[in-house]
């Protein structure tokens, strides 16, 4: 798919899930570094002055995160253990105590027990996997009579072969060790696809009540469904799919229902359809799930560029895709006969990529029979119930927590949880008042990082810093400083980023017009989470006081998006090392220093970004590229495809070079980067596009003029030529 944006992330979402607006399609918020790239300590309203390095007052920050109040409350379950970029949880069949998670860019890990203290591997994949953007491991479903046979079956993507740009497989694996743990070698191949793109997997996978497999696959990537698989269920790209794999052999690795719609049995037996499809008309059914009770099967859809929706998904039924977005029209003039509408939506105002949930059947909430269901950009969590006025359903807001969703999972009893992606946790839904708690702070002069009394001076322990090239925030004028706790030091990694203890605070400042409008803090939690927070400074410019989640407003006669903290750990990803700006390659003479003050240990040979206005044009392009896009294309990074943009990467190596495996926005035989011909290039279109093409996809609301045209004069004189 998933968790975003992205993001440069799922776009759709990214599970996870999006791309093209961001995992669950994807990108990078330029709005969300919480003051770790780009711009220096520029002067303004804020001056910390030039204290002796670290010593003094600094942040004083809770040790957890803050978790948001509603109608339901978060707990945390399974507190000893965290996972890399979680996707799916599940229980196998009969089994009450055992639990399994996919990791997307690894395998399987499985645990017992409410206090496990390691999930060690169930299958490890990442010999064969493929891994980027969306791509990896996706599904996970076990045989309903697993505790005889030990089978389960598996979606992940490994390298594309024959002009492909991913190959999709689902497998079956057979259990070892009395259903702890799979053979890797025990791999029975049930379905392949040549995905066109990198993008739009699907993988989700559910038992039905009625045995059968069902499999969900999307349109095959790219922006806007450029093949057309969405309307045609003559293939199985855009559709939920129906097998039986109760005989499955090397021979036959599955059978066709006999009443599947276009079976001979089935309800337009004889016309034009895949025997395999049950539903189709989808984009990127992103995750899905049978109603315990009812026997009812729901997907949540990941958009385009306006609408997120959630299906009741029935037999032959047809959802739009891409004759409809939602229940709009997506093509002009579309035809909508026979088409089926949502049973919810909304639009991106309110959330970037859908996560699919689960009908709740347990008895700790009023909930009983509410389809729940999130969005992975935003954290929010609605339910879907049934409305008595109208005969059909309406969705309600139960909270707004900042985390990326990626899955949701029951219990046995039918409780629910959630797993954040990018903090790599999992969550109990709980009454309100019952979820966990901590204060933080709702002042800006509440927070140790700035003197009390005089909340435009920060605090003496404060470390200003600059970095060499800024991170485009709209034209903001910026500044940063860095607290570490007492007696913490920074280490450098081999790769030059700066490795920050835990109870490290980055702040940054944005400025118009000389006075501060926003105060961002990157926290790394005592409890090893990281989360950002935005402070929103008052008219009289006194204080600042925090926000709950996003905010878009008229910042000095400029419109300005405040990011929500879900938004910040999109980018701010342990892959990027979280902090992004703070690493050798951009700091300065702030290294000599710290490093004499004890506060900095470690080496590595790196070679220092330029300026945008650098003379030499190549490095300047590229470090215009390390700056606002390598955070999320990066290996094992959030963004689309499979680029590598890091400043240290050779240009041949970068995929810079290619055909775009995530859409060519209608450009004619389009390149990434068309050498000497910037109208042929999708990089140069992304970076000054403000729609659904914009890279990154979040945060910014205005294109930057300068890199824009820096990159065009660098693509004119050759790149990768």
């Amino acid at each position: 798919m998933l968790l975003l944006l992205l993001l440069c992330c799922r776009t759709d979402p990214g599970p996870g899930p999006t791309d093209d607006t961001a995992s669950q399609d994807g990108g990078a918020d330029p709005g969300t570094d919480g003051g770790g790239d780009g711009g220096g300590a520029d002067g303004g309203t804020t001056d910390g002055g030039t204290p002796a390095p670290g010593e003094g007052p600094r942040c004083s920050l809770p040790a957890s995160p803050p978790v948001a109040a509603g109608e339901v409350g978060l707990a945390r379950a399974f507190p000893a253990l965290s996972f890399d970029l979680p996707i799916f949880l599940t229980q196998a069949p009969g089994d009450a105590e055992r639990w399994w998670v996919i990791e997307q860019q690894a395998g399987i890990r499985t645990w017992s027990g409410e206090d496990a203290t390691e999930a060690p591997f169930a299958l490890d994949l990442r010999d064969r996997l493929f891994v980027s953007y969306e791509c990896g491991v996706l599904g996970l479903a076990f045989d309903p009579d697993f505790a005889r046979n030990g089978h389960a079956w598996v979606v992940y993507t490994t390298a594309g072969t024959g002009g492909a740009a991913a190959d999709w497989h689902l497998s079956r694996f057979t259990s070892l060790d009395g259903g702890q743990s799979f053979d890797p070698d025990s791999e029975l191949v049930v379905l392949e696809l040549a995905q066109p793109y990198q993008n739009h997997n699907g993988g989700a996978l559910a038992f039905g009540p009625d045995g059968y497999l069902y499999v969900s696959v999307g349109d095959g990537g790219s922006a806007g469904d450029p093949l057309g698989t969405g309307q045609d269920p003559t293939d199985l790209f855009g559709a939920i799919l129906r097998l039986d794999v109760s005989e499955a052999t090397e021979g036959a690795p599955y059978a066709i229902p006999a009443d599947n719609p276009f079976a001979a049995e089935g309800l337009f037996a004889g016309q034009p359809g895949a025997p395999e499809v049950y539903a189709w008309g989808l984009r990127n059914a992103w995750a899905m799930s049978f109603d315990r009770a009812t026997g009812e099967l729901w997907a949540g859809d990941v958009g385009q560029d306006r609408w997120e929706e959630i299906d009741r998904i029935e037999a032959g039924g047809n959802y739009g895709w891409s004759e409809m977005e939602g229940s709009a029209c997506y093509q002009a003039g579309c035809e909508t006969e026979g088409l089926l509408l949502p049973e919810a939506e909304y639009s991106h105002d309110e959330g970037r990529s859908v996560t699919g949930g689960v009908v709740y059947r347990g008895e700790a909430l009023a909930l009983v029979g509410a389809y729940l269901y999130a969005d992975f950009w935003t954290g929010r969590l609605w339910a879907l119930e049934a409305d008595p006025r109208t005969g059909g359903a309406a969705a309600r807001l139960l909270l707004e927590p900042e985390h990326s969703w990626s899955g949701f999972a029951q219990d046995p009893a039918g409780e629910v949880l959630l797993l954040s992606m990018y903090e790599g946790t999992a969550w109990r839904v709980v009454p309100a008042g019952e979820g966990e708690v901590s204060d933080f702070p709702q002042r800006l002069s509440e927070t140790g990082c700035v003197d009390p009394l005089a909340p435009t001076q920060v605090a003496a322990g404060l470390l200003p810093y600059e970095v060499r090239h800024p991170f485009w925030s709209d034209g903001a004028d910026k500044a940063r400083w860095l607290s570490l706790p007492e007696g913490g030091v920074a280490t450098v990694g081999e790769g030059g980023d700066l490795s920050l203890p835990a109870g490290s605070v980055v702040v940054k400042e944005f400025r118009r017009d000389g006075r501060p409008f926003e105060t961002r803090l990157l926290v790394h939690h005592e409890d090893g989470s990281h989360a950002g927070y935005s402070y929103r400074w008052d008219e009289d410019g006194a204080d600042a006081t925090l926000l709950d989640g996003s905010l878009r407003e008229d910042v000095a006669g400029q419109a300005w998006h405040y990011p929500s903290r879900a938004e910040c750990r999109t980018c701010h990803t342990d892959v990027a090392s979280v902090s992004l700006g703070l690493e050798l390659a951009q700091l300065g003479e702030e290294v000599a220093a710290w490093r004499e003050a004890g506060l900095l240990a470690g080496e590595a040979a790196v070679t220092p970004l330029v300026a945008l206005d650098d003379p030499d044009l190549d490095a300047a392009a590229r470090s215009y590229l390390h700056a606002n896009c390598a955070f999320c294309h990066q290996p094992g990074g959030p963004g689309g495809g499979s680029l590598d943009l890091r400043w240290g990467v050779d240009l041949a190596e970068s995929g810079l070079c290619a055909a775009p495996s995530q859409g060519d926005l209608g450009i004619e035989d389009a390149r990434i980067v068309a050498p000497g011909e910037p109208a042929r290039s999708v990089l140069l279109a992304r970076i000054r596009d403000l729609g659904a093409a914009r890279m990154p996809p979040l945060g910014s609301l205005q294109v930057d003029e300068a890199g824009a045209a820096r990159i065009e004069e660098w693509i004119a004189a050759g790149a990768c030529r």
